[in-house]
């Protein structure tokens, strides 16, 4: 675990709100130069602490419209190879193991109602080791964050 300093999380917070702020603006809001804020950005992707730098797409927008929540309960001695095969998926956004009824937690977003079809009997039916498998459709989105608090 690494322990991060105040400069540290403003820098990732700023990052957070908006990760193509310049080094120049993001070392004005937060008093240091752009050569330190580069530095520092650098050695937090160095320790993993920022794990990759990326883009939040709206799914509306670019025709996926059908959010699915999905618990998969797998026997356990495939449970690996279901998640790798499922991490491969495209349309899978987010998969979890977790404790409770359920083995694993995963989000996917589908262009519609039969791309979903078609995913789940061409492809999640199919892999060994499914046992049952729940959904749920999302009707809003109200919030989501990408990534963590500090």
């Amino acid at each position: 675990m690494h322990s991060l300093d105040e400069i540290d999380r403003k820098i990732l917070i700023a990052l957070h709100q908006n990760s193509r702020i310049s080094y120049t603006d993001l070392g004005q809001q937060i008093g240091l130069s752009r050569v330190a804020v580069q530095a520092r950005i650098n050695a937090l992707a160095e320790k993993e602490i920022i794990e990759r730098f990326t883009v939040v797409i709206n799914p509306v927008k670019v025709g996926l419209s059908v959010s699915a929540f999905f618990n998969v309960d797998i026997e356990p001695m495939y449970l690996d190879e279901v998640a790798e095969r499922l991490d491969q998926e495209p349309a899978v956004t987010s998969l979890y193991h977790m404790t409770g009824p359920s083995t694993l937690h995963m989000h996917g977003i589908f262009a519609d109602m039969e791309e979903m079809e078609q995913f789940l009997l061409e492809k999640l039916y199919k892999m060994p080791g499914i046992v049952k498998v729940e959904s749920q459709l999302l009707l809003k989105r109200y919030k989501s964050r990408m990534g963590m608090r500090l």
